[in-house]
């Protein structure tokens, strides 16, 4: 607990106003992702594997984006940095420790961003959503990695509906949140890959299912290239009798 305490106040001073609400929830990833970094450690590097596959088969490795960095856990991030000329993380929160690994980083290419990739506020405004419009303004734009975002789109959404108890958003706003994102990469003019979680199941010692739940809310990704499971809650974590594991695919979109 002093470790997350001290985590969360070093972040706070590094973070926009805007974005402080945020910050509890990295900090509790955080703290997680320590305890289960054995349980975590296939996933982490199925996820980097991929994304390395990916950077490779690149002819010019000008500007990479990771949408989602969030610990840098399932980025391979030194590899990024030591292959590409800039490299720009963009994420609500960028945790102090996270920061404190950038300055450590030599080429002194890697840009942070904070910015909500989500478009929630497009789409309760009854705009068209446009939350990676930003994209077409970084140059020479080689590579994008959405690292793990996609089902907390639709899982911040849902969220956020019931914290400001929200009533007039339409029906389909978590499975419209999650094609705009989808959409928006395979429309990119460059390499784009996803790494995402669809679904987790609740299981208990005896093998029995106790919950299944659609992360992507109805939303198919056809054809993956990777499927992997990924244990976010061992044994032990939230209860000794039962467990939540996640099922996680990728894919290139572009």
């Amino acid at each position: 607990m002093i470790l997350e305490a001290l985590q969360y106040a070093a972040t706070r001073a590094v973070t926009p106003k805007e974005f402080r609400p945020h910050i509890r929830y990295s900090v509790n990833l955080w703290a997680r992702a320590n305890r289960c970094a054995k349980a975590w450690a296939e996933h982490e590097d199925n996820s980097r594997q991929f994304v390395l596959q990916s950077a490779r088969k690149l002819r010019q490795r000008r500007t990479a984006v990771v949408l989602g960095s969030g610990l840098l856990r399932d980025v391979p991030y030194d590899a990024l940095v030591a292959m590409f000329d800039t490299v720009v993380l963009v994420d609500l929160v960028h945790l102090a420790s996270v920061q404190a690994k950038l300055r450590l980083n030599a080429k002194k290419n890697v840009r942070i961003a904070n910015r909500d990739l989500s478009g929630f506020d497009d789409v309760l405004a009854d705009r068209q959503p446009e939350p990676l419009d930003f994209l077409r303004r970084v140059p020479y734009l080689d590579l994008v990695v959405s690292a793990n975002l996609l089902s907390q789109i639709g899982t911040g959404a849902r969220h956020r509906l019931e914290r400001e108890k929200i009533t007039n958003a339409p029906d389909d706003l978590l499975a419209k949140l999650i094609r705009t994102h989808l959409d928006a990469l395979a429309g990119l003019p460059c390499k784009a890959c996803l790494v995402t979680d669809t679904s987790f199941d609740v299981t208990g010692r005896d093998g029995s299912q106790q919950q299944h739940e659609d992360l992507l809310h109805g939303i198919e990704i056809s054809s993956p290239t990777a499927a992997w499971e990924w244990p976010l809650a061992p044994f032990g974590e939230e209860s000794r009798d039962y467990r939540i594991v996640h099922h996680v695919i990728a894919r290139e979109l572009t």
